[in-house]
């Protein structure tokens, strides 16, 4: 046990909103103080640096990470990326000679570059992303060089702020995205027509929205159907806008690599309908939902429509599959469980680098 906390500072592109900042935030917050001490830096300020700051961790915001580098003197770097070539941000950690350093590999590409030698330690954040790194890559993830680490969620706040007993009988289903065409299928707006004339009081609730789903809402006459709502930015707001629905309805065309929105409508105790990516797109939305047993799968817009149809007039199973979403959430993603995880990743680097505090 060292006789001063371990500093670490953790790299990422932005402190905005997105999924891999709100990752971070959460295993940088539940990070063991008395064991390391967290900074954060990045080159874009936003919101989550406001909550950093309000956390007192500290932030640093600038375009010159070699100098941050130099002054924080981190033991362990650990870097938030897509997982590809980012050759600057690595020249800087090599040149401040950085002990030991640790990435988080977003979506699971690889990076051929030499770079990325400094690299000591590849987290993945689904079995799904590890899996096909392997297959495309033809290398043998060893555990001590790769490992699967889930984002974090908040179950333990998700369940506090949500009912154990929700009535799911009210016709309602969600949806959070960014406002990002990136983020949208067909699948998201195809399935309302046919859920409409099955259901006529059927309420749809977005977070997210673009131009081409307002248009579509518009043009098939959907609008006292579909509530288009502004972002929200803390789990508390989300909370309130998951127990306002008895269902998440989620459609990515790009697919998820691991799937933040999915697994926090699971720890609020609702089911999810989702659908399968093709070839090798991120397809960890069906490690998250099991067909049948979390939510359902679907991968038509009839299917999708009849998913949807099918929970909101069978409150039983949608009940036991918010349930079985609960638990699971609750077994694999809990913040504490993973910030636990990446301690024990943290103090076995320290030892097999020869970090002394």
């Amino acid at each position: 046990m060292p006789d001063t906390p371990v500093r670490v500072l953790h790299v990422v592109s932005s402190l905005g909103l997105g999924g891999t900042e709100k990752a971070m935030q959460l295993l940088v917050a539940h990070l063991d103080r008395s064991r390391f001490e967290p900074t954060v830096y990045s080159p874009v300020d936003g919101e989550r640096g406001v909550q950093l700051r309000a956390m007192r961790i500290s932030t640093h915001v600038s375009d010159d990470l070699l100098t941050v580098l130099m002054k924080v003197r981190p033991d362990i770097v650990h870097i938030h990326r897509a997982g590809w070539p980012e050759p600057h941000a690595l020249r800087s950690i090599r040149l401040a000679n950085v002990p030991a350093v640790v990435e988080t590999s977003v979506f699971g590409r690889p990076d051929p570059s030499p770079q990325a030698g400094v690299i000591d330690h590849t987290l993945f954040v689904s079995r799904f992303c590890l899996d096909r790194f392997a297959q495309t890559t033809g290398i043998d993830p060893d555990p001590a060089r790769y490992s699967v680490l889930y984002n974090p969620v908040d179950t333990d706040f998700f369940a506090s702020a949500t009912p154990d007993e929700r009535d799911f009988s009210i016709p309602s289903a969600g949806r959070i995205s960014r406002a990002d065409p990136g983020k949208w299928s067909c699948l998201a707006l195809d399935f309302l027509p046919a859920v409409v004339r099955a259901i006529p009081d059927f309420r749809y609730h977005v977070i997210g929205s673009i131009p081409a789903a307002a248009a579509f809402v518009r043009e098939h006459g959907l609008d006292r159907h579909v509530a288009f709502h502004e972002p929200v930015t803390t789990d508390r707001e989300i909370a309130t806008f998951m127990n306002s629905i008895s269902l998440l309805a989620h459609a990515n065309d790009a697919g998820e690599s691991f799937g933040l929105v999915i697994a926090e409508a699971m720890a609020c105790g609702l089911p999810v309908v989702t659908h399968p990516c093709s070839g090798l797109k991120d397809n960890a939305q069906l490690e998250l939902v099991e067909h049948g047993v979390t939510g359902l799968v679907a991968a038509t817009r009839q299917e999708y429509a009849k998913a949807v149809i099918f929970l909101l007039t069978n409150p039983d199973a949608a009940r036991r599959m918010g349930q079985a979403g609960r638990e699971k959430a609750a077994t694999l993603y809990r913040a504490q469980t993973i910030a636990a995880k990446l301690e024990t990743l943290y103090q076995e680097l320290t030892i097999r680098k020869g970090i002394h505090r």
